[in-house]
């Protein structure tokens, strides 16, 4: 069970709390965890006024009809977060509903938390959120149509829309699957483009070495390198010189060889 928006996003719109994955891929890591369903309940305002009792009664017992529930041992449930773990076991005994507890997942710097994983990201730190997370980190979604800008700079791009707002931004060493690649590698910019003024955020990969119409398609993008964080330029031409100098990077960082000038 899971909820959307965030309930910390809900309370604090003006302050969103940066998304690690969008819905699509958190509902597609699930099921390649092996789990069958998923209750994704609408966080709003009536949601966030059931006491603990409502909640059990009208969620757990109701809607997902529960036997056994898992949970983490600082799970807060009931308008004001007033439930913990006991007061759940407690509800769940007259319930005929077992209660398990599972433990933190640490490492040496303490317990490995969301919160970490963000504070990783927006440190561009792909190695500690490679080792918090088990896996690199990744984004995936549909090829968008763009403006062409980075066609017309000797540049095309693949674009694609991230879970708003990102918790990681800058250029990127990546690699690319889907839509009939395979790690394709590329260098990524990941965030709102300040020389042309971008509003929303948007995820651009230069492929290296491809000329294929993406078009629709939905691809992964797995971050390999943080290569430096965004910049605004004074115009097209410096920006254009430092997407060659981040596309030699990006190579390197890949372990690619640049191709002689």
């Amino acid at each position: 069970m899971c909820f959307e928006p965030l309930p910390a996003t809900f309370f604090r719109p003006h302050q969103p709390v940066p998304r690690i994955l969008g819905v699509r891929d958190k509902l597609e890591l699930f099921r390649t965890l092996g789990i069958e369903r998923v209750f994704m309940m609408r966080f709003n305002r009536a949601f966030s006024s059931l006491g603990p009792e409502e909640f059990v009664d009208q969620l757990i017992v109701a809607n997902a009809r529960a036997r056994h529930i898992v949970i983490g041992a600082d799970f807060r449930f009931g308008a004001r977060a007033v439930g913990d773990a006991e007061r759940l076991e407690t509800l769940g005994r007259s319930r005929g509903i077992s209660v398990e507890v599972v433990e933190d997942v640490g490492d040496e710097a303490g317990r490995v938390s969301s919160s970490r994983i963000r504070e990783a990201l927006a440190g561009g730190r792909l190695d500690i959120a490679r080792r918090l997370l088990g896996r690199d980190y990744a984004l995936s979604g549909r090829v968008l149509r763009g403006q062409q800008l980075g066609r017309r700079l000797g540049f095309p791009t693949v674009n694609l829309r991230p879970p708003e707002p990102p918790a990681l931004s800058g250029i990127l060493a990546v690699r690319v699957s889907g839509g009939g690649l395979m790690g394709q590698p590329g260098v990524a910019s990941l965030g709102r483009r300040p020389t042309v003024n971008g509003q929303t955020d948007l995820i651009e990969v230069h492929l290296f070495d491809y000329d294929g119409d993406l078009y629709g398609a939905h691809l992964t993008v797995e971050f390999h390198a943080f290569l430096r964080s965004e910049a605004k330029f004074d115009d097209l031409g410096a920006m254009t010189r430092q997407m060659h100098e981040d596309a030699r990077q990006a190579r390197a960082a890949l372990g690619l060889k640049n191709p002689e000038p």
